[in-house]
């Protein structure tokens, strides 16, 4: 079995099925990449039984055949190949030769016969997503998932579209985001995708592709086509938080706040936060300002900025880091911040619109 290949087109490929590779494995073929010939076309694929990546490239070969390589080694001997046409070789007895210019590598592949099949799909229940839109839904949201197992259905993000409104939603207990665009299906979904198939799914989309993702939906896995990549995830099964009734409609304080300021002086509080202790942040809102206070063991700061309140003043304490996420998130020159008092949760909200919602639960502050 012998094809030739660009090198380039091959490296992106390797590369990009390479993210569902486990880096160490019980089933050693499963730290392979699986390659299928059949002429001139080579199918190459990652599978760690829970997320796959599959795609296709042209090849020149009049040969089928298949056969798995270790995934991190070939992915290196490709990256370094130093010309633009690769030539493979396989024999009978799976020795394997990979030239490029003058240099040439002889290693070992392995039988496909041990590589697990993937899941099958139905493609008859689907829906379409511009890819600039959802990796901007995913990035803006995949802060809050779960990285407990305690719950391992927050460990996901839900896909929730009814009646055209398609919203992707992330909680882990302390913060919840919800990002929410239209969407021009007449069918209604409700499922879980765990956050690490988001992630690689995110690598994958392109802001200014014009081709959409389309987004297969059966009973136990999705699979996103993307550009010639289909990537295959299990979904997570059990109950998703209701996430609706968790938003407070109705708020006794609203500021609007520059985002980069109020991040700015968050940032400045972090430098001072340890992991063992884990001070809050108190900020409290009113007279037109913001004034931020942190005490730890390293010190204190005390900072204070203008902003635009509307209702009653408010004194509130949260975890650094999770107020920060939440900002950066919002991607807004300005923010809506939406409060009912120092015991609940901050709504953050844009000025204008509802594409993005944030909750960020208080922390009680002690008595001074």
């Amino acid at each position: 079995m012998k094809f030739i290949c660009t090198q380039s087109v091959l490296n992106e490929a390797v590369n990009n099925v390479s993210r569902a590779v486990p880096a160490k494995s019980p089933v050693t073929a499963l730290e392979g990449i699986k390659m299928y010939l059949d002429r001139n076309v080579l199918e190459l694929t990652g599978y760690d039984l829970e997320l796959g990546i599959q795609t296709k490239i042209e090849v020149e070969s009049e040969d089928h055949g298949e056969f798995t390589v270790n995934a991190r080694l070939f992915s290196e001997i490709i990256r370094k190949m130093p010309s633009e046409k690769v030539v493979i070789e396989i024999d009978d007895k799976l020795k394997t030769t990979i030239k490029g210019g003058d240099a040439e590598y002889n290693i070992l592949a392995l039988s496909a016969d041990d590589y697990p099949s993937m899941p099958e799909y139905d493609t008859s229940d689907s829906f379409s997503v511009s890819q600039g839109v959802l990796k901007n839904m995913i990035n803006q949201t995949i802060f809050a998932v779960s990285v407990s197992d305690n719950k391992p259905i927050l460990t996901g993000e839900l896909f929730d579209i009814n009646d055209g409104i398609f919203n992707l939603v992330a909680i882990d207990g302390f913060r919840l985001a919800i990002r929410t665009e239209r969407l021009s299906s007449e069918d209604n979904y409700h499922f879980v995708v765990k956050a690490k198939a988001l992630s690689e799914v995110s690598k994958l989309l392109k802001e200014d592709a014009e081709e959409p993702v389309k987004v297969y939906v059966s009973r136990k896995h999705v699979v996103f086509d993307i550009c010639g990549y289909m990537v295959i995830s299990r979904l997570l099964e059990g109950e998703f938080h209701n996430y609706k009734g968790s938003v407070p409609q109705t708020s006794s304080t609203e500021i609007v706040v520059n985002t980069k300021s109020l991040i700015a002086s968050l940032e400045r509080c972090s430098l001072l936060i340890v992991e063992q202790t884990k001070a809050p942040v108190k900020c409290s809102f009113g007279d037109g300002q913001v004034r931020i206070n942190c005490s730890t063991s390293l010190g204190k700061l005390s900072d204070v900025f203008p902003v635009d309140i509307t209702g009653n003043k408010v004194e509130i304490g949260f975890n650094c880091k999770y107020l920060l996420d939440a900002l950066k998130a919002a991607e807004s020159d300005k923010v809506k911040l939406m409060l009912n008092g120092g015991l609940s949760p901050m709504k953050i909200v844009p000025i204008d619109g509802d594409a993005y919602t944030f909750l960020v639960l208080p922390v009680r502050l002690k008595a001074e």
